[in-house]
Parts: structure tokens; sequence; C-alpha cells
């Protein structure tokens, strides 16, 4: 077959080792074998080194699951977000409503984070900042557990 005959038909399918397919994701390649034992990925196929083959659209998965999680989606729900991508009758409206579940926790732990500010802030205004350890609030709240004028969920644990 010649040059052009190849170029016609488009080149053959070529896949890829780990290294390569961690290197084109951005990726480390125990993040790979992680991913693929939490089901995230396909089983590999396997060369007769053993050496794990993969088909190079797994790269546009792994980019999918690293933009994911950093929208902040969980292992979990960008697993759940890949099986809509494969089943047939899923919509836009399945994944948009994940997205919404997403910002919905997403508010929540800010305003979780903004109780935390809030009560460090209460209690470095009641520090002075000078003295003896015993004498200070925010190690007493720590050790104690003291309620802050913030805190409305009891004592800490």
């Amino acid at each position: 077959m010649n040059a052009s005959a190849r170029t016609a038909a488009g080149p053959a399918p070529q896949t890829l080792t780990i290294g390569r397919v961690a290197k084109a994701a951005g990726l480390g390649v125990e993040t790979i074998r992680f991913y693929e034992r939490e089901g995230l990925l396909p089983a590999p196929s396997r060369r007769r080194s053993g050496y794990r083959s993969y088909d190079p659209g797994v790269v546009v998965r792994l980019q999918f699951i690293r933009r994911a999680k950093d929208l902040g989606f969980t292992l979990g729900e960008i697993k759940s977000l890949l099986d809509l991508r494969q089943d047939p009758s899923a919509t836009a409206a399945d994944v948009k409503r994940q997205a919404r579940l997403k910002i919905d926790d997403v508010e929540r732990r800010i305003r979780s984070l903004q109780e935390i500010r809030d009560a460090l802030l209460h209690l470095v205004t009641q520090c002075r900042g000078q003295g003896p350890l015993s004498e200070c609030p925010i190690v007493d709240a720590m050790e104690h557990g003291l309620r802050t004028a913030c805190d409305t969920k009891g004592p800490m644990p």
C-alpha cells in the first residue's frame, strides 16, 4: 500500500500507553489507575507485554473528569454524568439537574465556610494577642468547645 492510499483511508487507530495518556490528559499514572478501579474509565486492553493499551478517546474522558472535578463534582457525581453521556435517552435537562444539585451543595458549603469565618473573626476579636496561652480564647474554644457568638450548632465535639 502506498502512502497516498494510507492517507486517503486515514491513519490506523493507535493505542496509547498509560504514560502517554497521563501526559496528554495532564494527570498522573496512579490517578488513571485509580479512576479505572473506581469505574470512571473502561478497562483498557492489554498488550502482549501486559501493559495497558488505551484508545485515544480516553484522553477526552479524562479531561472531562478533570474539568468536572475542577467544578466541584465528586467522583460519584462524575460517574453519574459519564453514565448520562452513554445513555441514549439522556437529555441536557438531566445534566442541568445534576448541575443545579451541585450549585445547591456549593451554596451550602459557602454558608458553612462563612459561619466558620464569622466564628474565627469573633475569636480573633476576643483574643488580646498577649499573655499566656491559658488566657487565649482561641485555644480555649478549640480545647473546650466553647460556644462563640456565631456558633449556633452547640459545643464543638
